[in-house]
């Protein structure tokens, strides 16, 4: 079959398309997954695109055996992604835990619908986003971020490939089904104007290279299968050979490096875009779909006199406590508006101090009024 080319221009595209396309321009050659709304076009495009680049995508049975099989991919050095939405991370979450523990790059596309359960597959939600963080047990780090447009979904989706490389591990993308399925201009740029993260290879040799020692920013250099290299990976705790190691020194060193990989390097992960905040009195914390629906009420607000900002969080996960903290000793209250029932609304009164937070929730399927923001911002401001 001959090689097609990398798309490129101006496009009216749908947010899950522009998902895979990216994914195939961040380098990704394998995707195992299984159909689930609102995040099968995702999958679809890949069934089409893959082989014309000499990729290879797979239908597994279910999604404990889609993350078991990028997990598998990435182990022989191929860029590999699934895509699901709430109920296939529910399933995901064990394989996760240890792509986690494995330190496997790769990627994870969570296109949340309203919850639990079967919930609502064809509307929308953000009723993952503790799931992302705590959904496998024990204790490690994670990498999420979201977007907020099919523009937004394409480049974070390269994002989370180059973070996924950087800090070997599976990185979350949080959309929804607003963002996946809405159609919007998303423009693609050259492939080679993309900045495209590859992971460290090690230059030891075979006899002396350590597959868990740790380099820069804590992250052991990769050696794929098939190298020459002998790789022993596991769930279990693990010395620098991999091999099992039950000791307390080997369970520290594990879970406080798989942790301290991201937290030590939060300035370089987090991202955030403010509006107004230089001189709010009162920060609205929003993210995804939700933000692009209170915008409007933010600067509703402004027009009647009241000194209100809002941050946007890109990056859900790690968490920006540090901003938080920053807007909390200036501002008058919070305001956190969500598509679920009050999630990262928990944050924020964690780093908020005495400062009020005002949650604002929403069950799914709808959006926030813009009445209501406003409503709330002069309660927080009385």
């Amino acid at each position: 079959m001959e090689k097609e080319p990398y798309l490129q221009g101006v496009y009216f595209m749908q947010g899950d398309i522009a998902c895979a396309e990216a994914a195939l321009m961040a380098g990704c050659r394998f995707f195992a997954g299984y159909p689930i709304t609102p995040a099968s076009e995702v999958a679809e495009r890949l069934s089409l695109r893959l082989p014309q680049f000499d990729g290879v995508f797979i239908q597994m049975e279910d999604e404990i055996a889609s993350m078991a099989a990028i997990l598998g991919g990435t182990w022989a050095g191929v860029k590999s992604m699934t895509a699901t939405s709430g109920p296939g991370i529910s399933l995901m979450n064990e394989n996760l835990g240890l792509g986690y523990m494995m330190e496997a790059p790769c990627v994870v596309i969570n296109v949340q619908r309203g919850s639990p359960s079967t919930g609502l597959p064809t509307h929308w939600g953000q009723s993952d986003i503790m799931q992302a963080r705590w959904g496998s047990h024990g204790d490690f780090d994670v990498i999420s971020l979201c977007p907020k447009s099919p523009q937004e979904f394409f480049d974070l989706t390269i994002k989370a490939f180059n973070m996924s490389e950087t800090y070997r591990l599976p990185v979350m993308v949080l959309a929804d089904a607003v963002v996946g399925h809405m159609t919007e201009r998303v423009e693609i740029p050259p492939r080679e104007e993309l900045e495209i993260v590859n992971r460290t290879y090690t230059t030891d040799p075979p006899e002396s290279y350590l597959p868990y020692k740790p380099g820069k920013n804590l992250v052991p250099p990769f050696a794929k299968a098939g190298d020459g290299y002998f790789i022993h990976s596991t769930g279990l705790t693990h010395d620098f050979k991999g091999y099992p190691d039950m000791t307390e020194k080997a369970q520290l060193e594990n879970v406080i490096r798989l942790i301290d990989k991201i937290q030590q390097n939060k300035k370089d992960i987090i991202m955030l875009e403010e509006h107004y905040t230089e001189d709010c009195d009162v920060a609205v914390i929003a993210y995804g779909i939700t933000s692009r629906t209170i915008l409007p009420a933010v600067e509703q607000a402004r027009k009647k006199g009241y000194k209100v900002g809002m941050v946007r969080m890109i990056t859900i996960w790690p968490f920006c406590d540090q901003r938080i903290r920053e807007l909390a000793a200036r501002v008058s209250g919070f305001i956190v508006p969500e598509i679920n029932m009050g999630q990262i609304v928990r944050e924020v009164q964690r780093f908020s101090g005495n400062v009020p937070v005002k949650s604002l929730t929403h069950p799914g399927g709808g959006f926030h009024k813009q009445e209501d923001i406003i409503a709330a911002i002069e309660e927080v401001l009385r």
